[in-house]
C-alpha cells in the first residue's frame, strides 16, 4: 500500500526532483503551496492550494487529510516549525524539517562533518534560525513524542542554479573575457549536490521508523576547490577563465550580503561523510559528478537569452572589488 505524503512547497530546486521521484515510486503525493512558483507542480500530485504560514488558509486546504509523511520545504524560523508542530500534531506519522549544513559549526573543527557535529554559526543568521528550529521540535521529540525527522541539504542544485552568488552574471563575465572573482585564494573546498541524486537518499528517509528523532544530511561525496568549480562552468561554457582571487573579509567589508554567504559558509572547507544516510538507505550512491551538472546548466541558460540574466550592481560591484584589490596589490 502506498505512503500518503504532503510536501509543503514541493516545487523548489530540491524537492522538485523529490516530488517526481516520489511519483515515480507510486507514492500519494500531496502538494500544499500557494500555487505562485516558477516551476510546475509534478505531474500526478494532488495539489492544495493554500498558505502555510497562515492558519485558517491552511486548516481549510487539509480539511481532515491526514498522512503517514510531512515536509516542510519552506520553514526558516522556530515560530514557524511551532506552528507546524501545532497543526500537524495529530495528523501525520512523521514531520521532516528541512533544515541547513551551514547550521555546522563554521568553520568546523573537524572534517569530515558528520551529524554529531555541534551546531553553531556565528557568521550567518539564517543559519542560526535553522538550528534554533531543529532545538525546539528535538525538545519537543523528547518531551511529546511528536515524529520528527531532521535533513540537512548542503549546496544542493539543478539545471537552474549557478554556484555564484549573482547567477548567470558571473558567466556573462567570463564569455566577454572579463576578470571574475573567486573568494580567498580558491582553494577551499565545496561540496556540489546534484538534485537528483539527493533525492534518492531522502525518498528513503519517508515514512522510514528508523529515521525518527534523527538528523541527517545528504550530500555527494565529490569534493572541489572553488577554483576547480569556476573552471568547470567556465569550460562548460566554452571560455576561460579569468579569476581574481579576494579576500573573504575583504568582499564582506565592500558588500556585507555577499561576504555574510562566504564568511556564514561558502569561504569554509566543507566535505560530509555521509555514512549515517546510508545505513538507513542503502541505495543512496551520489552518481552525477558536478562537470556533467555544469553542462546541464549552461544548456539550460543557452536554450533562452530570456534567461541569461546580467545583475548590472554585480556586475559593476565585481568591477569595483577588482579594482580595489588592484590597487592594493598592484601586480609587478
Amino acid at each position: 500500500m502506498p505512503i500518503k505524503v504532503l510536501f509543503i512547497g514541493g516545487t523548489g530546486i530540491i524537492s522538485s526532483a523529490c516530488s517526481e521521484l516520489a511519483i515515480q515510486r507510486g507514492i500519494e503525493l500531496y502538494l500544499l503551496n500557494r500555487g505562485q512558483s516558477n516551476r510546475s507542480a509534478v505531474e500526478g500530485a494532488k495539489l492544495l492550494n493554500g498558505d502555510i504560514r497562515m492558519s485558517d488558509s491552511a486548516r481549510a486546504a487539509l480539511g481532515d487529510l491526514d498522512f503517514d509523511a510531512v515536509v516542510d520545504w519552506v520553514a526558516y524560523t522556530p515560530e514557524q516549525v511551532q506552528s507546524d508542530v501545532d497543526l500537524f500534531r495529530d495528523r501525520t506519522g512523521q514531520y521532516i524539517f528541512i533544515s541547513s549544513a551551514s547550521a555546522y559549526q563554521t568553520p568546523p573543527n573537524f572534517l569530515p562533518v558528520t551529524e554529531s557535529t555541534p551546531l553553531h554559526n556565528p557568521f550567518w543568521e539564517y543559519s542560526r534560525q535553522k538550528a534554533a528550529c531543529e532545538a525546539y521540535l528535538m525538545d519537543v521529540y523528547r518531551l511529546e513524542g511528536f515524529p520528527v525527522t531532521v535533513v540537512r541539504p548542503s549546496h544542493t542544485y539543478d539545471r537552474r542554479l549557478l554556484p555564484f552568488h549573482d547567477g548567470y552574471t558571473t558567466v556573462a563575465r567570463m564569455r566577454a573575457g572579463k576578470k571574475v572573482i573567486v573568494h580567498g585564494d580558491g582553494t577551499s573546498l565545496w561540496t556540489m549536490t546534484h538534485h537528483k541524486d539527493f533525492a534518492v537518499g531522502f525518498l528513503g528517509l519517508l515514512g522510514n521508523l528508523h529515521a525518527l528523532g534523527e538528523a541527517f544530511h545528504i550530500t555527494s561525496d565529490e569534493c572541489l576547490s572553488w577554483n576547480q568549480i569556476y573552471e568547470i562552468v567556465a569550460h562548460a561554457a566554452g571560455v576561460e577563465p579569468k579569476l581574481v582571487h579576494v579576500p573573504s573579509e575583504l568582499i564582506a567589508a565592500l558588500d556585507p550580503i555577499w561576504g555574510a554567504s562566504l564568511l556564514g559558509d561558502k569561504a569554509h572547507s566543507m566535505i560530509f561523510d555521509n555514512s549515517k544516510i546510508r545505513r538507513l538507505v542503502p541505495e543512496f550512491r551520489p552518481s552525477i559528478p558536478f562537470w556533467q551538472g555544469a553542462r546541464e546548466i549552461i544548456d539550460w541558460y543557452d536554450a533562452s537569452p530570456d534567461r541569461q540574466v546580467v545583475d548590472a550592481y554585480c556586475d559593476d560591484q565585481q568591477d569595483r572589488i577588482i579594482a580595489a584589490v588592484e590597487e592594493i596589490f598592484p601586480k609587478g
